[in-house]
C-alpha cells in the first residue's frame, strides 16, 4: 500500500511539473510531455482490462461448474464473491461521474478532430497529437463503466498487489488530468485577456494549420467543456481512492461481507464504506437492489428551488447582455452581486432553519465535502481581500456583502450536512411529519442554481473586474482556477448529500 501510493504521488508531480514547465519556459518544446500522458491512459485501460479478464475467467468456470453439476435442483451457483455486491460511492455520484465523462469526451474528441487540419508534413504532423486524445476518450469511456459498475465481483482481493497498484495509477491518471486541465485552462483564460501568450507556439501552431474551424471550435467550447473534466476526473479519483482502500486479503474480505450481508438484509438502510452514501439493499430472488423514493412534505420546497433556478438562470443572462455594452458593465457586475446576495442570504436562513426543525431527530453517532470547502473559503478569502484593498472605483456595490454571505452560507451548509447526514426519525409522528424535508428540498435545487454561478464565475474573470484589476491577471486568474474547480466540486456534491438526507433521514431505523 505504501508502495503505490509513493508511486501514485511520484505520477502527480510529474503532472504538475510537465504543463507548468510548458507555460514557464520557452526553451521545451510545445506538448514535449504527450508520451507520458499517453502511459496514464495506456496503464489505466490495461489495469481495467485485466481485472474484467478475471470476472470473465471467474464467470466461465462457474458456467463449466454449473454445466457439469448432476444434480436436478434448481438452486443458483453461488456468485465468485460471497455476500452482496458492495459499490463504491452513492448511485448519484457515479450517475455525475457518467454526465461530466460526456462532456470529457466530446472536448477529446474536438481535439482529435484538430489533427486532421494539420499540413502533412515531418514539422506538424505528430502522431501522439492524435493518439493521446484518442486514447483519453477510450479510458473515459470504459472507465466510466468501470466505476459506475464497479463491485466486489471482480475480486481484486486475489490480485491484490496489481490492483493496489492499478488503482493507484488510475488515482493519479485522474489528478495528472485534472492538473492538466487546470494549467491549460489558466492559460487559455490569460490568452483571452491578450496579456500573455507565447508567440513562438502560436506562431507554430497556426503555421501547421491548413484551416481552423476545430481550432476555433476548441477554444469556444473550452470554457464550458472543462468543467466537466474537472468534476470528472474529480469524481473518479475519490471512487478510486474508496475502492483502494477495501483491497484486503481473501479472509478479512471475507469476514467483512458476511457482516455487512447481515447488516443489509430486510430492506434496512445501512451506512457502508462509502464516506456517507446511503443505500437501500433488498435480497430478493430476481433484484438485489430496491430503491424506493417517498416524496411527501416536498413539493413546497421544489418549487421554491425552481424559482430561485429560474431567476439565477434570468439574471445570469441579464449579466451577459448588459456586459457586451461598455456603458453597463458596472450595472452587469452590481445585478448579478444582487443575485449572488440574495440567494445566499436565502440559503443561509433556510440551513439554519432547517437545522432547527430536525434537531428532534436522531442522532446515530463527510470528509470529502470539507475537502471540496475549501475551495470555496480559498475564492472568498481572496475575494473579501480584493474587496478590501482594491480602487474604490473599480469595486461593485455589494461586493464585500457577497463575499461574506457566500463564506457564512458554505460553512453554515457543511456543518448540517455533516450533522443530518447521521440523523433519522425516532417516531412515527417525525417520519410523518418529516421535519425539514419541504426545506432540504429547496435548498437541492439552490445548490444547483449556486452551482451554475460558480461554473460561470470560473470561466469568466469579468465577474469580478475589480480583483482582476488589484490582483492582476495572471494572480486572478490562477487564483479563480484552482479554487473554482473545488467550489464547483463542494455544490454538485452538496446536492448529492442533500438528496441522500432527503432519502435517507425519514426511515425509520430499526
Amino acid at each position: 500500500m505504501a508502495l503505490s501510493a509513493l508511486y501514485a504521488k511520484l505520477l502527480v508531480v510529474l503532472g504538475i511539473a510537465f504543463p507548468v514547465t510548458e507555460v514557464l519556459s520557452e526553451r521545451v518544446p510545445a506538448n514535449f510531455y504527450q508520451g507520458f500522458y499517453l502511459y496514464l491512459y495506456i496503464g489505466s485501460i490495461f489495469f481495467m482490462c485485466f481485472m474484467y479478464a478475471t470476472l470473465i475467467k471467474d464467470r466461465a468456470i462457474l458456467n463449466i461448474i454449473k454445466s457439469h453439476d448432476s444434480s436436478k435442483d434448481n438452486s443458483h451457483p453461488k456468485k465468485p464473491h460471497d455476500g452482496p455486491i458492495i459499490r463504491y460511492g452513492s448511485f448519484y455520484l457515479r450517475l455525475g461521474a457518467i454526465a461530466f465523462g460526456i462532456g470529457s469526451m466530446v472536448y477529446s474528441g474536438l481535439e482529435f478532430g484538430q489533427y486532421f487540419e494539420l499540413k502533412r508534413d515531418s514539422k506538424c504532423s505528430d502522431i501522439l497529437l492524435v493518439l493521446t486524445p484518442a486514447t483519453r476518450m477510450i479510458l473515459t469511456l470504459v472507465q466510466m463503466q468501470f466505476i459506475f459498475l464497479n463491485s466486489m465481483d471482480m475480486k481484486m482481493s486475489a490480485y491484490k498487489v496489481v490492483a493496489r497498484f492499478g488503482l493507484m495509477h488510475m488515482i493519479a491518471t485522474n489528478l495528472c488530468e485534472w492538473l492538466y486541465v487546470l494549467v491549460e485552462e489558466t492559460r487559455h483564460e490569460i490568452s483571452r485577456h491578450h496579456l500573455s501568450e507565447r508567440s513562438s507556439d502560436t506562431h507554430d501552431i497556426y503555421e501547421c494549420r491548413r484551416s481552423n474551424i476545430m481550432g476555433s471550435l476548441v477554444q469556444n467550447a473550452s470554457p464550458f467543456l472543462f468543467p466537466c473534466t474537472i468534476e470528472y476526473s474529480l469524481i473518479c479519483a475519490v471512487i478510486l481512492y474508496e475502492m483502494w482502500k477495501n483491497v484486503k486479503p481473501e479472509k478479512e474480505e471475507g469476514s467483512k461481507s458476511v457482516h455487512q450481508e447481515l447488516c443489509t438484509t430486510n430492506g434496512k438502510v445501512d451506512r457502508g464504506e462509502t464516506g456517507g452514501a446511503f443505500r437501500m439493499t433488498v435480497n430478493t430472488p430476481h433484484s438485489l437492489h430496491h430503491f424506493t423514493v417517498d416524496c411527501t412534505s416536498a413539493h413546497k420546497g421544489l418549487f421554491s428551488g425552481i424559482l430561485v433556478l429560474v431567476l439565477t438562470i434570468i439574471s445570469l443572462i441579464l449579466f451577459f447582455v448588459l456586459n457586451e455594452d461598455p456603458q453597463y458593465k458596472q450595472t452587469a457586475v452590481f445585478e448579478v452581486n444582487v443575485c449572488e446576495l440574495v440567494l445566499y442570504i436565502i440559503s443561509t436562513i433556510a440551513v439554519i432553519v432547517c437545522m432547527i426543525q430536525m434537531r428532534g431527530l436522531k442522532y446515530h453517532h463527510s470528509s470529502l465535502l470539507v475537502m471540496a470547502q475549501t475551495g470555496m473559503y480559498i475564492y472568498c478569502m481572496f475575494s473579501i481581500i480584493g474587496c478590501s484593498f482594491g480602487n474604490e472605483d473599480s469595486l461593485a456595490p455589494g461586493g464585500m456583502a457577497t463575499e461574506l454571505s457566500s463564506l457564512i452560507q458554505t460553512t453554515c451548509q457543511t456543518v448540517f450536512v455533516l450533522d443530518a447526514s447521521w440523523r433519522r426519525c425516532r417516531t412515527a409522528n417525525q417520519a410523518r411529519r418529516k421535519p425539514g424535508r419541504q426545506i432540504i428540498t429547496f435548498l437541492l435545487v439552490a445548490n444547483m442554481a449556486m452551482w451554475t454561478i460558480n461554473t460561470l464565475e470560473k470561466g469568466h474573470a469579468e465577474f469580478r473586474p475589480s480583483h482582476l484589476k488589484f490582483f492582476g491577471v495572471w494572480a486572478w486568474t490562477v487564483i479563480t482556477h484552482v479554487s473554482m474547480p473545488l467550489a464547483i466540486f463542494y455544490r454538485f456534491h452538496s446536492t448529492i448529500c442533500l438528496f441522500e438526507i432527503w432519502k435517507s433521514a425519514y426511515k425509520m431505523k430499526v
